[in-house]
């Protein structure tokens, strides 16, 4: 099981890569919303914003967020960490129910340009 650290270091390196983008990719993470990732094996919750093409976590939780934010990530750790290295493609994790991510219909349809 991942564990707090590695998970919050997998958030570091999904921004590193989201900044290191172009074109189309970079345009759709370049929103300013604010962005909750839930890891349900360890209890917690990253908050923070997506802005100008960076994941800025500014608190962990304990349990669920206290805010509904604008874009809400849930999986589990290894997951995340799986999924940031490579080795876990989102669309199929999300298609299979693995991870869950709720947001505006506008913003699922510019975030899928991330996948």
């Amino acid at each position: 099981m991942a564990t707090i650290e590695e998970c919050r270091s997998a958030l570091d390196k999904l921004s590193d890569n989201l900044t290191n983008t172009d074109g189309d990719v970079r345009a759709a993470a370049a929103l300013d919303r604010s962005l909750s990732c839930r890891i349900t094996d360890l209890d917690i919750t990253f908050v923070g914003r997506l802005r100008d093409g960076r994941i800025e976590v500014l608190d962990t939780v304990q349990g669920p967020p206290p805010d509904r934010a604008q874009i809400r990530l849930t999986m589990t750790g290894d997951d995340l960490v799986a999924m940031v290295d490579g080795e876990l493609n989102f669309a199929r994790a999300w298609g299979s129910g693995r991870v869950k991510l709720e947001a505006s219909l506008l913003d699922v349809f510019r975030l899928r340009k991330l996948l």
